[in-house]
């Protein structure tokens, strides 16, 4: 219970902006938990436990949106079988979280983009909570070209992004597992 308790202030404090309230001025356990991510590809069959998966829902639905207009739908995935359908690595035992939006956009409006951020809060939550997390946009064209019905995806959406998390193997470590980042150098000019 202690844990959860833990996981649960840091899920509070990415959302609410942690640093400042703790009274750190450039680092905090939210920076350090981003700073340390990694994309996870090797997963075990422990399954996901229910209460981690409704504590990384709700930690995407505090993503900001174009207008608030909190326009995502998610399609939890627990079925092996569809699972492997979507994602041909999938395990028994790890969750696929389809992110679906509007198909098309209103003015000022963009289902990509509030999609990607409501990804990012559940990848961050997800790897709070100390499980792995992998995102997946290649299955997408074959979801919505095939299992929009299977998925019940509602009318006028479209699958943008599919997450997988499960339980991390315990023989791979995230320093060696981690892709090489670029230099900061590389992406940011100032002016």
């Amino acid at each position: 219970m202690k844990h959860l308790k833990i996981k649960l202030l840091i899920i509070f404090l990415v959302i609410s902006g942690g640093p400042d309230l703790l009274g750190q001025e450039s680092r905090s356990c939210v920076t350090d938990l981003v700073l340390s991510s990694y994309s996870s590809k090797v997963f075990n069959t422990v399954p996901v436990a229910e209460d981690q998966i409704e504590l990384v829902l709700k930690s995407g639905i505090k993503a900001p949106s174009a207008r608030n207009s909190q326009a995502w739908k998610f399609t939890v995935v627990r079925d092996s079988s569809l699972a492997k359908e979507i994602i041909r690595d999938a395990l028994p035992g790890n969750v696929i979280i389809v992110i679906s939006g509007p198909e098309s956009d209103a003015q000022g409006m963009n289902a990509d983009i509030d999609c990607a951020l409501v990804t990012a809060y559940m990848y961050i939550a997800a790897q709070s909570l100390g499980l792995g997390a992998h995102l997946y946009t290649g299955p997408i064209s074959g979801i919505n070209e095939n299992l929009t019905e299977e998925l019940e995806i509602p009318e006028g959406y479209r699958a943008i992004i599919a997450m997988k998390i499960g339980n991390i193997n315990g023989s791979v470590d995230g320093v060696s597992s981690a892709s090489a980042r670029k230099d900061l150098k590389e992406f940011v000019t100032f002016k």
